[in-house]
């Protein structure tokens, strides 16, 4: 009989845990020309404890009959409830202010601040939360995750 051993490299829990937060694995990079409608990208961190950053691109084709797209970002909670409105951090002319039917004149890649908070101030429990965004008729949505 014979018998034979196999040796697999067991990998620290250093290495597993930087494998678990690393936000970017996976994750590959997408221009704008790529995009069709609207997409959110990873938020930066998550999960998180305080705040996060939410970047999403605006495709080129929103803005084939040359107007302005309208865009609105909510945070849901897990029974759908709504949470908050994220803020805009880099518009032109509406930085600062939640994200509720904002007008975009053109296409790219933009970014978005929530500080954890609901819409009455409230820091919000740990959790899951979704980010959905809707431009014109096009939407997506990301799961979040908020830890205390």
């Amino acid at each position: 009989m014979l018998l034979v051993l196999l040796l697999a490299r067991v990998p620290s829990s250093a290495e597993v845990f930087a494998q678990q937060t690393d936000s970017t694995a996976g994750f590959q990079e997408v221009t704008q020309e790529e995009v069709r409608g609207v997409r959110l990208e990873p938020n930066y961190p998550n999960p998180f404890r305080q705040e996060t950053r939410i970047p999403f691109i605006l495709g080129d084709d929103l803005f084939q009959d040359g107007l302005p797209v309208l865009v609105t970002v909510r945070i849901y909670n897990l029974l759908r409830q709504l949470v908050a409105y994220p803020v805009a951090l880099d518009h032109p002319t509406s930085a600062g202010q939640p994200v509720r039917e904002i007008r975009y004149e053109a296409p790219g890649r933009y970014l978005l601040y929530w500080d954890g908070t609901d819409r009455s101030g409230q820091l919000v429990s740990s959790g899951i939360y979704f980010c959905q965004i809707i431009a014109n008729r096009a939407q997506d949505v990301r799961k979040m995750i908020v830890t205390r």
